[in-house]
């Protein structure tokens, strides 16, 4: 990590550790409105209102002067919380991520809490049945998983994006657990339990819309407004945090934060939602909707991230680049220009992929993803030979991988028998010469010829074979 990253951040992650933005239901929605100020109208939050990244907030003034002037006070500090249900952050995490990034760079302190012992809860917005129960391993895989993703992206962030003119704010990563795990029910429930009423909690929609399901609600997850209001309390009382970021889903949650807050302490503190990421089919991009791209490597690789940002419909461009570029607006407006006036060229979507790419997998994964874009989709034999065995991998998840000895006189239809890639005896043989085979995209119509170094084999030690149209194998040929 950059030695820059290393003064600026502590990572602190003692259990367990992130996903999803945590989230309830809405009781009640409090429409933000940045515009209602002058001090708004060239502050940050008024930036991120344009931008798309902000919607609601709460309390009903936040959107007033006093949070605006308590932001250009000084440094402050915000959360975001992220449950570890899974190995990995998706795409719709990374709109939370961007958000911390923006008040970071506008010199803000940001704390990303990671949920080891929420995890364990499991948060009920959303689900129609409870989640199923992670064990402390689990949870502790995903957390150090998780972590390494968080810190991958804000180093890439202050590498790759960050305006050296402006000084950043601290980003410390925590994980809840090391505050809940010393504690006793009997206290916890004596000490925080009394500040909470039932007819609120019961009132949440996450709460309501469960309770009226055919299973029902278990007691856990009706706790797990305690814990993340806890949590933003602990966040104040240790950090002096007094924002709390999330998703439009988590507005309930929030709520639940700041009445408590302000039932112990009476100090005032405030929730920003940003908008759930959709597909163009207007279908959430969690993990949990069947379509989740994520965040690490060996889940979605940099060309596959790169080809989902690529391949988005035109209507949702110029929106995408707001939300998860740091491109200023002007910038964006030039895009969207120079793409109306050549549509062909799509310059919006490449820049839109290259941009999110660059951010999450760094300069080696926006390379690497152009590297088997153009292998892939160009038919280039020097992308190929560029490519190391885990992009082609990568590249071909369905590929079979072979590790064959290459030994003398090794001929085309050796090769596609030693791997199964064709049927035994004359059929096979049949196959290859009637040009069904390609090595390194050049189709081969001749069984019997030897296998050419640079031809067949490329200077990486690879071959790509393809059989027919879709099926693929990849060959790594060892030396005698």
């Amino acid at each position: 990590m950059a030695a820059s990253m290393v003064r600026s951040c502590r990572y602190v992650s003692r259990h367990a550790a992130c996903i999803l933005p945590r989230g309830s239901g809405l009781c009640r929605t409090s429409r933000c409105s940045f515009y209602s100020s002058s001090v708004a109208h060239n502050g940050l939050l008024f930036s991120l209102h344009k931008r798309g990244i902000l919607k609601d907030s709460f309390p009903e003034n936040a959107s007033q002067d006093q949070l605006l002037r308590l932001l250009q006070s000084g440094a402050q500090t915000l959360y975001c919380g992220f449950d570890p249900t899974a190995d990995s952050l998706h795409v719709g995490n990374l709109l939370a991520i961007i958000g911390l990034l923006h008040f970071r760079s506008a010199g803000h302190h940001v704390l990303a809490v990671l949920g080891g012992a929420t995890a364990q809860i499991g948060d009920p917005s959303g689900k129609t049945s409870e989640r199923e129960r992670l064990s402390a391993d689990t949870v502790r895989a995903n957390t150090r998983s998780i972590r390494e993703s968080i810190q991958r992206i804000f180093t890439n962030h202050e590498l790759l994006f960050h305006d050296r003119s402006s000084k950043l704010g601290t980003v410390t990563v925590l994980n809840n657990l090391s505050w809940y795990k010393d504690r006793d029910v009997v206290g916890f429930l004596s000490e925080t339990g009394r500040h909470f009423r039932m007819g609120t909690m019961l009132s949440r929609h996450s709460v309501q819309s469960r309770l009226k399901s055919v299973d029902g609600m278990s007691l856990t997850e009706f706790t797990y407004q305690v814990f993340q209001a806890y949590d933003f309390y602990h966040l104040n009382q240790v950090y002096g945090c007094r924002i709390q970021l999330g998703g439009t889903d988590q507005l309930g949650n929030l709520m639940s934060g700041h009445d408590y807050i302000h039932r112990v302490s009476g100090e005032e503190v405030y929730g920003l939602t940003i908008p759930l990421v959709t597909s163009s089919i207007g279908d959430k991009l969690g993990k949990t909707a069947g379509n989740a791209v994520w965040l690490n490597r060996d889940r979605t690789s940099p060309f596959e991230l790169y080809q989902f940002f690529l391949r988005q419909p035109d209507a949702s461009v110029e929106g995408y680049l707001k939300l998860f570029t740091f491109l200023p607006l002007m910038e964006v407006q030039r895009l969207m220009e120079q793409q109306r006036e050549d549509p062909g060229k799509r310059l919006a979507h490449k820049r839109l992929a290259a941009e999110v790419t660059k951010l999450v997998h760094g300069k080696e994964g926006l390379e690497s993803a152009k590297r088997c874009s153009n292998a892939l989709y160009h038919s280039s034999v020097q992308a190929l030979e560029e490519m190391s065995d885990e992009e082609l991998q990568e590249l071909f998840r369905e590929a079979p991988f072979h590790e064959l000895l290459l030994e003398p006189g090794t001929t085309v239809i050796d090769a596609c028998r030693r791997i199964s890639a064709i049927p035994e005896g004359p059929r096979g043989y049949q196959m290859v010469s009637d040009g069904a085979v390609w090595i390194n995209h050049r189709r081969t119509d001749k069984p019997e010829e030897v296998l050419i170094p640079n031809l067949h084999i490329l200077s990486n030690g690879l071959t790509l074979l393809r059989v027919g149209k879709r099926n693929f194998y990849i060959i790594k040929w060892l030396s005698l």
